[in-house]
Order: structure tokens, then sequence, then C-alpha cells
């Protein structure tokens, strides 16, 4: 059998990150099936019930955990995610943290320090800024410090551009984000796709949720309350807005590209990254991890993948 990664190596997490529709989820279930491992998600929107198919749900710790009405935030789920992480380390298996929100990877990795409630004037201040340099700088601002909510609110959208960068200063700290401080040692992966197909993939993937039912369940979503972080999740404002399934699919494929693309920055800011080539089936990306982990601490070999 094969040992756990955390035993006695160097590392004790593993960390997959890259945009959406680069292969993360595959590549984590084909490496818990080569060593005990247990995957933890590291989404914003997994986190809630009710949209499966618009968020890309399979099986993992925290996923699916609140209802469309709970209002999550980065505190409560660096909590949760700490305590998972923990225990998976307590059974004697590996944590496999894999997600695409920056922030909330880096909570699940590391002690995050979150600031304090607003400075009294705050969103004045951002109201400021949205008036004087315009809708495209202040949109081009939030997607620097979130690129979920940006990636979910259109420029022009002033009251929830506004309250996104509000919500953004309150949680982003980014001299502190981004330090190679962790709680175990990590070993954090990403994964990089050649923009054309990832492209290619993102058009695939929003198509294919059509076909599997995604209008009826963001229906059955909107139908009942949804709070504000629930609302950015990606598809649903499209789907609103866009009553027939053609330009729902162009809207949300456009939306997810750019998205992919503010996730790709994310990356580049991650210290110690390994950046491995994901145009390939997601066994051999595993592989890939495994070698690189193995090489670090002289792990025996493992069960073939």
């Amino acid at each position: 059998m094969v040992r756990p990664v955390s035993s006695g190596g160097v590392t004790d997490v593993l960390a997959i990150f890259g945009p959406t529709a680069s292969g993360k989820t595959a590549v984590a279930q084909a490496l818990a099936e080569r060593i005990p491992a247990e995957l933890v998600s590291a989404d914003s929107m997994q986190v809630y019930r009710g949209l499966p198919i618009l968020t890309n749900q399979v099986p993992a710790r925290l996923v699916g955990i609140w209802p469309l009405d709970h209002g999550a935030s980065v505190a409560e789920y660096q909590r949760l995610a700490h305590a998972a992480i923990d225990e998976i380390l307590a059974a004697g298996q590996t944590p496999i943290v894999v997600g695409g929100t920056g922030l909330y990877l880096r909570a699940a990795l590391a002690e995050l320090l979150l600031p304090p409630a607003p400075e009294p004037g705050e969103r004045e201040r951002w109201e400021r800024l949205y008036d004087d340099q315009g809708p495209d700088s202040a949109h081009s601002r939030l997607a620097e410090l979130d690129p979920d909510a940006a990636a979910a609110v259109h420029p022009n959208d002033r009251r929830r551009v506004v309250r996104s960068l509000e919500l953004a200063g309150r949680t982003r700290e980014r001299d502190r984000l981004w330090t190679a401080d962790t709680r175990h040692p990590t070993l954090v992966f990403g994964l990089d796709v050649p923009k054309d197909e990832l492209d290619r993939r993102i058009a695939e993937r929003t198509r294919a949720m059509f076909e599997a039912g995604v209008r009826a369940e963001a229906g059955r979503a909107l139908a009942g309350p949804v709070s504000s972080t629930a609302a950015y999740a990606h598809g649903l404002s499209d789907i609103a807005e866009h009553p027939d399934d053609g330009g729902a699919i162009e809207a949300l494929t456009a939306r997810t590209r750019r998205y992919a693309a503010y996730q790709r920055k994310w990356m580049r800011r991650i210290p110690g990254l390994v950046s491995l080539p994901a145009d390939r089936p997601p066994g051999e990306v595993a592989d890939a991890i495994l070698e690189v982990a193995r090489a670090r601490q002289r792990l025996p070999a493992g069960r073939a993948g």
C-alpha cells in the first residue's frame, strides 16, 4: 500500500489551482485513486447547495454545505477548511485542496489574517473612485482584488461594483495574501492549459451545462432567497437575463473566459507554485504531480495510474 504523501516527508498537503475548465477536479480525483487522500474544495460557489450543475460539483469536503440564502464569509470557510484538513491528516491521508478561488485556496492553506470591519466612509471612497475614474477602471480594480466578484458583475452596475469593492477591501491584504507561509508543509500545483484549448473547453462545458438542465436548476435557485454572496455564482445572472439558451450560452461563455483570465493572473502570484502542462489526460497530470512530490520526499513508488 502507498503511504500518504503526508507521512514523514517534506509536505503534508497537496493543492491544485488553475483556471476554470483546466481539469482541476479530474486531476484531483485521479490523485485520490493513486494515494490515500481526500479532496477539500476551495471554491467560493461550490459551498452552496442547489447549484450542482452550474458550479460543477463533485463529492469533496466543503461542497454543498450551505443553503443559497446563507451569507458566506472567508473567515467561516477558513475555520471549516482548517478543521477538514486536520481531520484528514489525523486519519493518515493526504488532503488535496482543489479549487479556482484564490482567496479560498489561501484561506484553506494558511492562517489568513482577516481585517476588521470597514472604516467609516469606506463605501463613499469606492463610490468616488467609480464616479471619478469611470466604470471600467473601477471594475478593473475589482478584478485585481476579487476575480470572482468581478466576473459576476457588469461594470455599469454601479451599486454592485461599489459593494463588491467594499467587501474586497475588507478581506484582501495583498502583501500578506500570497506569502509562502502555510499551516502544514504544502506543495501547490498550477494547471496550465493553452488559451485556445481552454477557450474550447469552456465553450464545450457551457453547452453541456444547458444540455444537463442548468436553466431549470437556476430557475429553482432564483425562485427562493439568494444571499448576496451566492448571487455571484457564475451564470445565474446570465440565465436570468437571457430567456433563450443561445444568448445565455454566449453570455456565460464570455463571462467564464474573462474569469479564467483573472484566475491565470492569480495563479502567477502564488509563491513556489509548480506549473504543469494540463492539456493531456488527468491521469498523466496526476502522475506528474506524484513524481514531483515523491522526488521532494523520497516517497516509495505507488501503484500505477
